[in-house]
This record gives structure tokens, C-alpha cells and sequence, in this order.
């Protein structure tokens, strides 16, 4: 008896890591406040740079922020952030420190006058994932109205490296839209979960 092949997304290519994050999360619709804002600043930090890199220093991202405790960030000092500057385990860019801190007050806020960040950010697809039919990897947008609605709004409330690419990528990501191209085997898995 032979195993077919598993058929994935071509993005995540032969590397281990990828895969395993590209079938148990990558497209699973997220509701929970807490990983929804690791991942809005996990998306921020790959600005520029491959998500293979963050990724592979998500681990490091979780010690040096906390387990991205929004909290204690958001009262990070100078010094803190210093430190955080000489951390080989993260993305050492003064301008991305900076805004992770920054993006947890904004966080806080959004807590503390609507209750709820899940809520916030799944009513820009009403609440429930948009399915879409992608064929190949070139079919799949970098942006669109609704990343562009959220990266405006967000901006007005204080976030920073919250761009509309940034935004589309993180809602592939927490599954507000299922990107997984069609002839992927997670495609009707992620559509299932909606």
C-alpha cells in the first residue's frame, strides 16, 4: 500500500516547521484576545522579512515579550527595551520594539472600551471566515477592502505596523479568510471549521 502524498499550500515548501505550522494553524479561525494579538504582533515583526524567520523565532518572541503578556509590554521601560534590542532571539529592529509596545497599550485600550479584541477584528468578515476559491499561490490577493478597512482602523486606534499587506497576512493566518488554495488537503478542513 502506498501513501499519496499530502498535497499543501506551495508556500511552506519541504521545511518542517512551515508545515506543521501550515496544517495545525495556519487558516484555523482564532477567537481568542490573547493569540490574536501574538499574532497581530508576530505579523508586524515579519514586516520585510520571510514569516519563516518569525517563525523560527517565535519562541524567542514569547520569552522576551512576556508570552506577549499585553500588560506588562505595554509598561516596558527604556531599559527594557534596550535589552530587547541586544536579544538575538527576535527581529532587533528599534521601530518593530517599539511598536510591539506601543500596539499592546492600543490593545488595552480596545479591551478596555469594547470588551473583547476577537470581537473588534472578526467584524470585518461579520463574524465568520471568508471562503475563498484560490487555485494557485498567484491567485491569492496581498490585500483587499476589508485588510484595508482594518489596517485604517487599527491605525486609528494607535497600532503601528499594521499595513493592509500586514493585515491580509494576519487574517490568513487566524482564518478570518481561508486561503488554502483548493488542491490543498487543508483547504476543506479550515472550510469546515467555519
Amino acid at each position: 500500500m502506498t501513501n499519496k502524498p499530502v498535497t499543501r499550500c506551495e508556500w511552506c515548501a519541504d521545511d518542517p516547521l512551515y508545515q506543521a505550522y501550515h496544517d495545525d494553524e495556519w487558516g484555523v479561525p482564532t477567537r481568542d484576545d490573547q493569540t490574536l494579538f501574538e499574532f497581530l504582533l508576530l505579523e508586524g515583526a515579519q514586516a520585510g522579512l520571510s514569516w519563516i524567520t518569525i517563525l523560527r523565532k517565535r519562541e524567542g518572541y514569547r520569552r522576551a515579550y512576556d508570552n506577549f503578556n499585553a500588560e506588562r509590554m505595554a509598561r516596558y521601560s527604556d531599559k527594557k527595551i534596550e535589552r530587547l534590542l541586544q536579544n538575538p532571539d527576535i527581529v532587533r529592529n528599534r521601530l518593530k520594539v517599539m511598536s510591539a509596545v506601543q500596539n499592546a497599550r492600543a490593545y488595552l485600550d480596545i479591551l478596555a472600551t469594547r470588551g473583547s479584541f476577537s470581537d473588534f477584528l472578526w467584524e470585518f468578515v461579520d463574524g465568520k471566515p471568508v471562503q475563498n476559491r484560490w487555485k494557485t499561490l498567484a491567485d491569492i490577493p496581498s490585500s483587499t477592502e476589508v485588510s484595508d478597512a482594518m489596517s485604517k482602523q487599527l491605525k486609528k486606534l494607535g497600532f503601528n505596523f499594521v499595513g493592509s499587506t500586514i493585515c491580509y497576512a494576519f487574517m490568513q493566518a487566524t482564518g478570518m479568510v481561508n486561503d488554502h488554495t483548493t488542491s490543498c488537503h487543508r483547504y476543506r478542513q479550515c472550510k469546515a471549521l467555519a
